[in-house]
């Protein structure tokens, strides 16, 4: 088998079901499996895949065992040459696999390999590539300065390019199997957070390349799995202590500093807070889909104050203060994720509906979490 790919959930059902909606259309023509962990959530998650998807492995366990665990779970049981770990709350493109499985087939010494994230709104998510956020590196992000050379983020390579990098996000990871054995793969230690940077920068250890392939867009309603409050800081600078303490080689007084800035910046850091775009922002909204009886369905929600158009409007203009709602049954994900790079920041807010459902998605912020409109 050529690939595995691993989706592990907690809690997100709709978007899980568009996850895996989106993979299954990606992975036609490749000998491939999807295998779902579920880390106990108490929505239906599991009762949703044994009834959408009774043909797919689902390992449902009985309490949250974190992000390192359950895909170790996972990745026990896979079959394929090479291993995807990929969010619940992630679409991917009808090409991704074909694509980015010949474009590792390139680099013998390949290690990992990430895409290029994109938001709910159309806009790029930088830590897509990342340099190694060794304790100057992380103090200068938190001044804000993420973006300069040799910064937190990985900003010599650009956002469509492709190139090696030191780190890459949990959301897409693709590799080997063999790799991923040989390390052992993700440390059982971190509960969630920082087992990404853990595992590129072992990789690297090892002797492997680690990659960005900017060409494949990948969709990360990011604020699912990534709600910046009191528990995700705690969460998140104990693994960047973890991390600090046991990869990188510091003196006994570096050690010191780099405890007391991590617990510093875990009470210093600014929580982010919801923010919406203002309802009188939105001037009309526009749903592009074939299907006459979904504009019916969706009028009674949006009170008639719906309008329905073909493709060609998206191709021949462009649209602003615009709620635009995307039928996945008549555009692919390809041309959708297209639209939403090119009309981003001009006001206009994106919901999907996944091929085959009843309900819309969205996340307007990339901090916060999105909403679900069932019809």
């Amino acid at each position: 088998m050529k690939l595995s790919v691993i989706i592990l959930n907690y809690n997100v059902r709709y978007f899980l079901e568009q996850c895996v909606l989106s993979v299954e259309r990606a992975i036609k023509g490749i000998d491939a499996e999807i295998i779902v962990v579920d880390n106990n959530s108490p929505d239906d998650s599991c009762a949703m895949m044994q009834t959408v998807f009774p043909h797919i492995q689902v390992i449902a366990n009985k309490e949250n065992v974190g992000f390192a665990i359950a895909n170790n779970q996972a990745v026990a049981v896979a079959k394929g040459e090479y291993v995807c770990i990929l969010n619940p709350d992630t679409a991917v493109t009808e090409q991704c696999f074909l694509t980015i499985l010949a474009y590792a087939e390139l680099y013998p010494n390949l290690g990992a390999l990430g895409t290029y994230l994109m938001d709910g709104t159309g806009h790029y998510l930088p830590e897509s590539k990342r340099n190694l956020p060794t304790p100057s590196v992380a103090f200068g992000k938190m001044m804000g300065r993420g973006n300069e050379k040799n910064g937190y983020y990985a900003s010599h390579i650009s956002e469509k390019e492709d190139g090696e990098v030191s780190i890459l996000v949990g959301a897409f990871m693709l590799l080997k199997r063999a790799v991923y054995d040989e390390l052992g793969g993700f440390d059982e230690h971190y509960f969630m957070y920082g087992e990404d940077i853990d595992f590129s920068y072992r990789i690297e250890k090892a002797g492997y390349k680690n990659r960005y392939f900017g060409s494949v867009t990948t969709l990360h309603y990011k604020g699912e799995s990534t709600v910046r409050d009191k528990t995700y800081l705690k969460r998140f600078y104990g693994a960047m202590h973890i991390f600090y303490e046991k990869q990188l080689a510091l003196s006994l007084w570096q050690k010191s500093l780099v405890k007391i800035g991590v617990l510093g910046a875990r009470f210093l850091h600014p929580l982010k807070t919801k923010q919406v775009i203002a309802p009188d922002n939105i001037k009309k909204s526009i749903v592009f889909t074939d299907d006459f009886s979904l504009l019916k369905k969706l009028s009674k929600i949006y009170e008639d104050d719906l309008s329905s158009s073909a493709i060609g409007l998206l191709e021949d203009s462009i649209l602003h203060d615009t709620e635009i709602i995307f039928d996945a049954d008549y555009i692919s994900y390809q041309r959708i994720f297209f639209f939403m790079q090119q009309m981003n920041g001009k006001g206009n807010r994106f919901k999907i509906k996944p091929p085959g459902c009843n309900f819309l998605l969205n996340s307007d912020q990339s901090d916060s979490k999105g909403s679900v409109v069932k019809f």
